[in-house]
């Protein structure tokens, strides 16, 4: 039995109400499996809430030393401060891609840190929040590249729900704090994701956007997956190769040319 942060839950002396409150704490950061057995059919005594194949690819990840401190940081930066996204939304991009099912690759930065908007997948906003600057190029590119039109909202989720994994190289970030939480460590293990895509699967597409996407390349083996890198798509570079490099029409010609069913880019 894992105990809660900073409490027992073994103490005989403690209320209801207060164990409720910290199990209720813990099952949002961390998962009901911390604690209580999952109501669904899916892997025992996880240590991490997430989609039960990421976890089996992850689980040696989970024990190692950097791992260990980087969830003890962001369990108490949770605890203390606001964070983005909400700890639901952490594993977002996982648990909507599982490992098998992953196509395509949009690597991110790290999420949106104002009010609403992360969703726990790169570049996406929740509905209803105002398409950010480069999200909105990305649809510009999309509307000349397929001809989709531009959309009214910003969630990617459907996106995701296709095989797209969209994610971030840093999974969290402090509110009105961009950066924040580089060099926590999160970079070493969405890297391990990388290789791990690169290693186990074929014929994935991986969009590489900016030098710290691009940073990853070397992780990704290019005889067995299609990379396709331009600048990012902020407005401070897109006029500099983004616009015009037709990334989502190049994607699914790949995919067609292997077999494998196109994503569908419109956004409803």
């Amino acid at each position: 039995m894992v105990e809660s942060i900073g409490i027992s839950l073994k103490n005989p002396l403690i209320n209801k109400s207060l164990k409720k409150k910290y199990i209720y704490q813990n099952k949002q950061l961390f998962g009901n499996e911390i604690y209580l057995q999952s109501l669904k059919p899916s892997i025992q005594d996880k240590k991490v809430k997430i989609e039960d194949s990421w976890y089996s690819q992850l689980k040696k990840e989970f024990d190692k030393d950097y791992w260990i401190q980087l969830s003890d940081l962001t369990r108490k930066k949770y605890l203390s401060r606001t964070i983005f996204p909400e700890p639901a939304l952490l594993f977002n991009a996982f648990n909507s891609t599982p490992f098998e099912n992953v196509k395509v690759v949009i690597i991110g930065q790290d999420p949106y840190h104002g009010e609403g908007q992360a969703n726990g997948l790169s570049f996406s906003v929740n509905q209803g929040i105002k398409i950010p600057p480069s999200l909105l190029n990305i649809f510009k590119e999309l509307q000349e590249d397929l001809k989709i039109p531009i959309p009214k909202s910003g969630n990617l989720q459907s996106w995701a729900n296709q095989g797209v994994l969209m994610l971030n190289s840093v999974l969290t970030v402090e509110k009105d704090k961009p950066n924040s939480h580089k060099g926590l460590g999160w970079e070493v293990f969405t890297e391990e994701c990388i290789k791990l895509l690169s290693s186990k699967l074929k014929n994935v597409v991986f969009i590489l956007w900016g030098k710290q996407a691009q940073a990853l390349s070397d992780n990704i083996n290019s005889n067995k997956h299609l990379i396709l890198s331009s600048v990012h798509p902020s407005p401070l570079s897109a006029h500099r190769g983004f616009f015009g490099s037709k990334p989502f029409s190049a994607a699914n010609n790949y995919l067609k040319e292997k077999g494998i069913k196109p994503i569908n880019w419109l956004i409803k």
